[in-house]
């Protein structure tokens, strides 16, 4: 009732429901895991037996806002009070690559179960909560088991990512041992891995991550194993085995950019290799390699306030933040010095260079041009250097020098 409330998803579901006699729509997938599990829902997909040409119909007719994302599949997006929806038609596979699937579409619910990874990911639900649960999901999520549906290896060449999956709902939901049917399975197939783009991988990896149950992979040797094996550029790994009471504590407060260096900066080339095989974006790069670089040039045990307000004026309070909070999650044992650190900088702002190159034109009759540079870039440091303070008297030395 409230996802209905919060969203206005119920326009779609009326929109899609009243487009014929037989025209149905319903939740499926993570959404109805989440909400069945009391769980933060993120996204929210459907399901439809109309097709997706009659799907775009639909939402021209009632001025539904929608983009085409994935129509080769059978994917619109639809968008209602800056909420995204996934409508996906009812289909099945085909054939399958381990990557990617050729699709028919059909108006059979089962079917479009049946083709689905996990049991627990193939609940359907309707508007009012009735729920379509053909492989007794339902159950399973109750009872904390994580399952293929149907041949486990057949499940997993189809989507070698499947194997990512598999890790995640298992740390997040399973209250049993790995089958060992499936853990020889997975061994087996880990081959596949090489045909999934890295794109795929980082995102799937990135939903692991920020997941509730991240950290019992430290108490699962077969799902770390498995992330080692797959993710050999994680070098520091083993960090989660050992983390402090604080990083345990606040490990949902860090976003994934900050963990991704944490696990990958070692002193080697392993950064730069990292973000050249998973195409990191400029700003994250930039995160990654600022932390690659103090780690790698300066004493990471010396922290000071002095230094930390230069980090803060030149690189931001993102990256100080990073570096305070890198050395606090490395730490085995909780700093308090660096506690306080985070604490003093939480919601200080980057000093403000009192001079700018129009003063120096205009007060010091300073032309235009490379000098003028030179001196400000003078100046500049000599404020830094003196806790962001300087006098006339000492802007006027460095500008006659």
């Amino acid at each position: 009732m409230e996802l209905k409330n919060k969203t206005g998803v119920e326009q779609i579901f009326n929109a899609i429901e009243n487009y014929s006699e037989k025209s149905e729509i319903r939740y499926v997938g993570g959404c109805v895991r989440k909400i069945l599990k009391k769980q933060k829902v993120n996204d929210i997909d459907l399901a439809t037996n109309l097709i997706p040409e009659e799907v775009i119909e639909v939402f021209k007719k009632n001025n539904i806002k929608y983009y085409e994302t994935g129509l080769k599949h059978g994917t619109i997006t639809a968008l209602i009070n800056n909420y995204k929806f996934e409508i996906t038609s009812l289909r099945k596979d085909v054939k399958t690559d381990g990557r990617h699937a050729d699709v028919v579409f059909t108006n059979d619910w089962k079917e479009d179960a049946s083709r689905r990874d996990f049991s627990i990911n193939s609940i359907y639900s309707d508007l009012r909560g009735n729920l379509f649960d053909p492989f007794n999901g339902k159950k399973d999520l109750e009872d904390g088991i994580v399952d293929f549906i149907g041949d486990t290896e057949k499940r997993i060449r189809e989507d070698y990512l499947r194997i990512l999956r598999y890790i995640r709902f298992f740390l997040n939901y399973s209250k049993h041992k790995h089958n060992e049917s499936v853990i020889k399975t997975i061994k087996m197939n880990l081959d596949g891995f090489s045909k999934i783009s890295s794109e795929r991988l980082i995102d799937e990896f990135k939903k692991l991550l920020i997941s509730d149950g991240f950290l019992n992979l430290a108490k699962d040797e077969f799902s770390y194993e498995i992330i080692n094996l797959i993710f050999p550029q994680f070098k520091n790994l083993h960090l989660i085995k050992n983390l402090n009471k604080y990083a345990k504590e606040n490990i949902k407060k860090v976003d994934f950019v900050f963990l991704i260096s944490l696990m990958i900066i070692d002193g080697s080339d392993n950064v730069e290799y990292f973000i050249y095989k998973f195409n990191i974006s400029k700003k994250d790069k930039k995160r990654i390699l600022f932390l690659n670089d103090y780690f790698k040039n300066k004493n990471s045990k010396i922290f000071n306030t002095k230094d930390l307000w230069k980090v803060l004026y030149f690189n931001g309070k993102e990256s100080l933040l990073d570096l305070i909070n890198f050395q606090i999650f490395k730490s085995k044992k909780i700093d308090k010095k660096l506690l306080n650190l985070l604490d003093f900088f939480k919601d200080k702002e980057a000093p403000l260079m009192p001079l700018r190159a129009i003063t120096l034109m205009t007060k010091y009759k300073i032309p235009e041009g490379k000098d003028l540079g030179l001196k400000l870039k003078k100046i500049e440091n000599k404020w830094v250097d003196n806790n962001f303070k300087i006098s006339e008297k000492e802007v006027q030395k460095l500008i006659n020098n």
